[in-house]
């Protein structure tokens, strides 16, 4: 199959799980082709990244005028199709802005032209938002057929704002990557879409995971993974270790991950204290993620609001324990008193108490809880196995 995949900035630092799923396609002899509206290269630094970015076509590199002179000859030459797209644009913009709408517009009509030059009869956008825009205006315009894989939050977020209920409607097929994602497109699909959601999960690569590695014997050590960004929960988290580290002199977490909310856990780590107990890494790459795990008891996710996190696959493929919160995919994965524990969002005497209960937990009990999370993320989200039941629908389209 010869397959396009548009999102709307790509690749980024987090994009790891999408690079994953096009190169499973690739392992499985399809062909992809990389499409996004703008690139972040300026931002990336890891090579992989890099190299992602050097396969990606970026639709505003054309610049203005080749973007609208392209897209002019593909209207041009099709006014039906022109019209349909100017309709459905407009109708879009009522909710998400006119002007934004004729923008995604003239990048769908190129999209179009391009997907047609190099033979894709298949257009995949990642996310819910502009990239899904552009799919669906672009098949409006006489482009290939589309699908799109929704993560949330942000989709649930929006819903209305973002169309999200007509491209259910328009497309071939949409994927969440959870069962409770799948839940909240059930909620803005009309009900003879439903049939056309289906689940796919994000997934790792096994072979990156070949073996469990003892668990360090003192702590409990702790890791925290993300964006430092509100909907992680991270500010909340340092107020739990605050409270647990009272009655837990070995306590320690390493936070690693960069973003808007740097400074304010910085102060609060200070005034609180924490300094011994807590180290801010920064941004790592997947490597560094992986020595990070590696080096901890068990993965801590304080998050208030999620997709399915790739972290905490990672972590239990690493035959971590996850404590984590009970929202979106979380609990599909962790399993109370067998995988990890879960706690309330947003409760940090609820999470303390938590890291509490880690430490009182025998070595041994934590080797097998694992594990049994180590085998459960395998089974539940290999790349290779998701990739193909993703080709499945892309054939069955």
């Amino acid at each position: 199959m010869n397959i396009g995949y548009l999102v709307t900035i790509y690749p980024r630092a987090t994009h790891g799980y999408i690079r994953r799923e096009i190169q499973a396609l690739e392992r499985a002899g399809h062909r992809v082709h990389r499409f996004a509206i703008r690139s972040d290269r300026a931002a990336l630094t890891d090579a992989a990244d890099l190299a992602e970015d050097d396969l990606t076509e970026h639709l505003l590199r054309q610049g203005p005028v080749r973007l609208a002179l392209s897209a002019l000859f593909w209207m041009a030459g099709r006014p039906r199709q022109a019209s349909r797209g100017l309709r459905l644009a407009a109708r879009c913009g009522t909710q998400g802005g006119r002007l934004r709408h004729i923008g995604y517009l003239i990048q769908a009509a190129h999209l179009a032209r391009r997907c047609r030059d190099l033979g894709i009869t298949h257009l995949h956008a990642y996310f819910g938002t502009a990239s899904a825009t552009v799919a669906m205006l672009a098949e409006a315009l006489g482009g290939p057929r589309f699908s799109f894989t929704v993560h949330g939050p942000d989709e649930f977020d929006a819903p209305v704002a973002l169309s999200l209920p007509l491209k259910m409607h328009r497309a071939t097929f949409t994927v969440a990557v959870s069962s409770y994602g799948r839940s909240q497109l059930y909620r803005w699909a009309q009900p003879q879409d439903w049939r056309r959601i289906h689940v796919v999960h994000c997934g790792i690569e096994p072979e990156l995971f070949p073996t469990t590695l003892p668990l360090p014997p003192s702590g409990p050590r702790l890791v925290a993974v993300g964006r430092l960004s509100e909907q992680k929960g991270f500010v909340l988290l340092v107020e739990a270790i605050a409270l647990a580290a009272a009655r837990l002199p070995d306590l320690h977490l390493t936070l690693v991950g960069d973003g808007p909310l740097r400074g304010r856990i910085e102060t609060l780590i200070r005034a609180r204290n924490l300094a011994s107990r807590i180290t801010l890494t920064g941004w790592a790459d997947e490597a560094r993620v992986r020595r990070e795990l590696e080096a901890a008891q068990a993965l801590i996710l304080p998050s208030f609001a999620e997709g399915l996190p790739t972290v905490v696959m990672e972590a239990m493929a690493a035959g971590r324990p996850v404590i984590g919160t009970m929202v979106a995919g979380v609990p599909e994965l962790v399993l109370p008193g067998e995988t990890g524990h879960l706690v309330p969002a947003g409760d940090a005497q609820a999470l303390a108490a938590a890291i509490e209960r880690l430490a009182a937990t025998p070595l041994e009990t934590l080797a097998e809880m694992g594990h049994a999370a180590r085998l459960r993320v395998l089974e539940r989200h290999d790349i290779n196995r998701e990739a193909a039941r993703l080709a499945q629908l892309f054939a069955g389209a």
